[in-house]
């Protein structure tokens, strides 16, 4: 899996959300770490990304695994240092880590638990700030590349977030907005998202093609050094 990353619409996303204090002192918030907040930030990492196509190639050899499967528990928020080790996680762990990361490479950005998809489930993702303009970057989406059309944030809603200026952890809660598109915006926003998937779809062939063609040679030359 291979994250993706979508420009934030501020009609269907709250960016800045309220300022509150620690979320996961509410009961029924859904925002519940399994350590302190600087327990994800303060760890020594070994691996460091110099762009996103960097963390774009350390994500892609990372899988998704449960809590139930992996910990044995319903909730468990994986720091960023463990998750480099196990290279598996859910949701939570992968955005942690490219928060982490997004961080170190200089960007403003949030940690985001909140709902997304069809069914509205909870999940976790993180949000970046670059050049004046808002992002949506998925650790677990499919390998599409490296942009999600924006109407792709249309799933998105954020409930709270998290951030870190270098000394403090800030918490902030987010409005649930109704998607109501302006007429003007739906052409270009549907003609992006049609060119964007097309791309995908017909760019398949040529990477499992690809893909086959390398495998097949790494056989040929296991056969080879074989009967040497």
């Amino acid at each position: 899996m291979i994250f993706l990353i979508a420009e934030i619409i501020p009609e269907f996303y709250d960016v800045e959300g309220k300022k509150v204090f620690r979320p996961d002192s509410r009961r029924r918030s859904g925002f519940k770490p399994t350590f302190p907040a600087g327990r994800f930030l303060s760890q020594p990492l070994k691996y460091w990304c110099t762009d996103f196509a960097d963390m774009r190639r350390f994500l892609s050899k990372c899988k998704y695994v449960s809590d139930e499967e992996q910990f044995g528990k319903k909730d468990y928020w994986e720091p960023p240092d463990q998750f480099e080790e196990t290279r598996q996680g859910d949701c939570e762990d992968f955005a942690l880590w490219a928060w982490r990361q997004l961080l170190h490479m200089g960007y403003p950005s949030r940690f985001v638990m909140g709902r997304s998809g069809r069914y509205g489930e909870v999940h976790g993702w993180v949000t970046f700030q670059k050049d004046g303009h808002s992002y949506v970057l998925e650790a677990l989406a499919s390998p599409a590349g490296l942009t999600l059309p924006r109407l792709s944030i249309i799933r998105y809603k954020p409930k709270f977030s998290m951030s870190w200026d270098g000394e403090n952890v800030s918490y902030f809660e987010h409005q649930d907005r109704k998607v109501d598109l302006p007429l003007q915006l739906i052409p270009p926003l549907v003609a992006e998202w049609l060119l964007i998937w097309a791309k995908f779809w017909l760019s398949l062939p040529v990477k499992f093609g690809r893909a086959f063609f390398r495998k097949r040679s790494g056989r040929k030359q296991s056969q080879t050094a074989g009967t040497e």
